[in-house]
């Protein structure tokens, strides 16, 4: 659940938890008179300091993150790659216009293809470390996710370059449909199934492009077992009351669904509260995971920004935007900063807890979500559009 951010990370090492055109306008160079006056009596990289915005920093940092094989660490430091994560860098590259560094990390996978995609119980390995070995899990929705970036890059660049692999991979994730129409979520190491999981299936059925019975049957599953009719909102455990409502589902639900209530977004006012940020200092409010309401969430609070940008509220996407750059940090490579994963350590979803830097370095998933908010960029905009029979939009009833 949760993008499973660090779900299983390194069980040794962590504790477990359950247009370039746009992007140029919105990265828009600080400078003043008196600015200008002042640069010319600095060395160049002071000047370079001092006209880049914050969102240009930011978009420095994941630049400068990736490595020689493609892909990025998930934080800064730590020798941990998450397939999820560096699908957002490469959707971050492509509306960039760096169409070459998100083909380095779609080239990474397409190597992987045969070992690991086609291999056994199928499916691109969750996690693995730095060099790209050590993989561990297949997790259903963060192979949908590489999906979706596979299919802006399609888009953007004219060609078909990942074809192949994006045909794959949507072979794999039809393959995972049960007969009552939900997904399974993937494997473990020892081969142990991962149940359905709400956030992984509604990607899924946004990163395979159409509409058809795979998808039909999607939301008969998510109707029958996954609608909140109360509060117009899909959750994410129904045998599990205390946690049966989880913040990303808002977000991405909204994005994904065709004419969903705009309701779902005022729903998840019972998932904020403030937080000192560890490393700031400064009192943050957001949204957490979950109702208990222990950390701000980052990733999760940009991605609301995001919805909001959306739903054409742009004042409530700044006002949460300017929250979350209260907890910027600067990285260790030159004009760059990050947004760590959460503002304080706490709970992940769920009662257990995050690993022990989530909230002392930046990143990636958090930044990603940032800039999509600042570019005013939904990645889940290109497979939204399905043309879905109105009686096939169980959410639309509760307006009959």
């Amino acid at each position: 659940m949760v993008k499973k951010y660090f779900l299983s990370i390194l069980i040794s090492l962590f504790l477990l938890s359950c247009s370039e055109d746009e992007l140029v306008e919105n990265f828009s160079i600080e400078t003043s008179t008196e600015i200008s006056e002042e640069l010319d009596n600095n060395p160049i990289d002071k000047k370079e300091e001092v006209i880049l915005s914050n969102t240009s920093k930011t978009a420095n940092w994941i630049s400068n993150s990736q490595g020689t094989n493609g892909l990025l660490e998930s934080a800064e430091d730590t020798n941990f790659v998450s397939l999820y994560d560096n699908t957002l860098a490469a959707l971050v590259f492509i509306q960039e216009g760096k169409l070459d560094q998100a083909e380095h990390i779609f080239d990474f996978f397409q190597g992987k293809i045969q070992t690991e995609l086609t291999s056994g119980s199928g499916g691109f390995y969750q996690f693995r470390d730095k060099n790209g070995e050590n993989g561990s899990s297949t997790w259903m929705g963060d192979n949908a996710w590489l999906l979706i970036a596979i299919n802006h890059y399609h888009e953007a660049s004219g060609n078909i370059k990942y074809k192949y692999l994006a045909n794959e991979l949507e072979n794999w994730l039809r393959s995972l449909q049960d007969q009552d129409g939900g997904l399974r979520g993937g494997f473990r190491e020892d081969g142990r199934e991962i149940p359905k999981i709400s956030e992984g299936i509604i990607t899924a059925f946004n990163a395979v492009s159409g509409y058809d019975d795979f998808h039909k049957n999607i939301l008969r599953f998510l109707s029958q077992n996954r609608w909140d009719v109360e509060n117009s909102t899909i959750v994410a455990w129904p045998e599990n009351e205390r946690y049966n409502f989880a913040l990303d589902l808002h977000g991405l639900g909204y994005g994904i669904l065709e004419d969903f209530p705009s309701s779902t977004l005022t729903e998840t006012e019972r998932y904020m509260n403030s937080q000192i940020s560890t490393v700031s200092g400064n009192e943050v409010s957001g949204y957490c995971f979950d109702e208990d309401k222990d950390v701000i969430w980052l990733e999760g609070t940009a991605q609301m920004a995001v919805a909001y940008n959306l739903a054409g509220n742009t004042s409530k996407a700044n006002s949460i935007l300017a929250e979350i750059e209260k907890t910027f940090i600067s990285s260790t490579t030159k004009n760059s900063i990050g947004i760590p994963y959460t503002t304080n350590h706490g709970t992940n979803y769920g009662s257990n807890y995050l690993w022990d830097h989530a909230d002392l370095t930046p990143a990636l998933s958090s930044s990603a979500w940032y800039l999509f908010a600042k570019m005013g960029f939904n990645p889940l905009s290109l497979g939204k559009q399905k043309n879905i029979p109105d009686e096939d939009k169980f959410w639309m009833k509760a307006f009959d």
